[in-house]
């Protein structure tokens, strides 16, 4: 089953209720800034944006923040141009690789903040390349299944969505990045309530892992994603549904 996709639907809705909200919504800003700064402060015609809007939106960030993020990213301030996006790669504890996106003005920085987490937590930094060739680019769009059927979702094929599997209580819905948009909206259009739906590096393959690791796992994403250069972090581990209800609820 798709352990991560799982834990990361339930810290998906965790995430916009708890009290790191203001460090959640620092981190939409970051996003919306450097999307407008790349491809211009118009949602007609830049993708990234786009999807930096919406994930703001699903946040209920309010739109002031929101309009303020744009204007930073098209005007001529200095943070904006001194963002960069960077990607670790490393391992965590049970063999999982780990994809780690962050952005943020001082690399080195970031860089010993990931490198001292991954140690404290049992993991390690590894190369440039030594992870990411295990993982795919894809858009991701998450639907509870016990709401909806498989045939509710036939608009997002039509929209141009390439694959739809269900397990442990979920739909993913896959998609080319390009084209996670347009099949949000048609699903959207009918109706459809989406958990999330982002772009995510999805493994090829998984490596199972017991509970005990599953648990030292999600507190190393845990800490990882605390981090306030830290975007996302993927992982490719599989773990039983009835054991990520555990370690969440724990």
């Amino acid at each position: 089953m798709s352990g991560h996709s799982k834990w990361a639907s339930i810290k998906h809705k965790k995430a916009i209720v708890d009290s790191r909200r203001g460090k959640l919504f620092t981190k939409l800003a970051r996003s919306i800034t450097t999307a407008a700064r790349d491809g211009g402060g118009e949602l007609e015609g830049n993708p990234a944006l786009q999807l930096a809007v919406q994930k703001a939106r699903d946040a209920s960030m309010p739109k002031d923040n929101i309009e303020r993020a744009i204007a930073k990213g098209t005007g001529a301030g200095a943070d904006a141009a001194q963002i960069q996006d960077v990607m670790y790669e490393g391992y965590g504890p049970g063999g999982v690789a780990l994809l780690i996106e962050a952005m943020t003005e001082n690399r080195n920085r970031t860089g010993a903040d990931v490198r001292h987490v991954l140690g404290k937590h049992g993991g390690s930094l590894g190369e440039p390349g030594s992870v990411a060739y295990l993982f795919d680019k894809r858009g991701l769009i998450v639907v509870d299944s016990a709401r909806y059927g498989e045939d509710d979702l036939m608009p997002a094929i039509e929209a141009g969505a390439e694959d739809i599997s269900e397990d442990a209580g979920i739909f993913e819905v896959l998609t080319a990045p390009a084209d996670l948009t347009a099949v949000r909206a048609a699903l959207e259009e009918v109706e459809i309530e989406i958990q999330s739906a982002d772009i995510a590096w999805l493994p090829k393959a998984r490596v199972a892992i017991e509970e005990d690791d599953a648990a030292k796992v999600m507190r190393l994403i845990d800490a990882l994603e605390d981090n306030d250069d830290v975007d996302a972090v993927h992982a490719n581990f599989d773990v039983d549904a009835d054991v990520l209800e555990r370690v969440a609820a724990g």
